[in-house]
């Protein structure tokens, strides 16, 4: 068994293979919902509706080791 991986919008129901893979007559098709894939080609969410890093300001704040290790 030979596994190889290509991107593919089905439309209508209906996936297009490439070309290479014309020859073969059969398939295992694992349908995976990649929101990264489908953001890139059409995206319907704001830059909102994304989960940020959380963000927090340092300036002038020290560490300290010793009170760290008491934890």
């Amino acid at each position: 068994m030979r596994a190889d991986e290509f991107y593919a919008t089905a439309e209508n129901g209906i996936i297009r293979i490439p070309e290479k893979y014309k020859n073969k007559t059969s398939f295992k098709v694992l349908v995976i919902d990649d929101f990264r894939f489908n953001r890139e080609k059409t995206s319907t969410k704001s830059k909102s509706d994304l989960l940020l890093p959380p963000t927090m300001k340092t300036q002038g704040w020290k560490f300290n080791r010793e009170k760290a290790n008491e934890r």
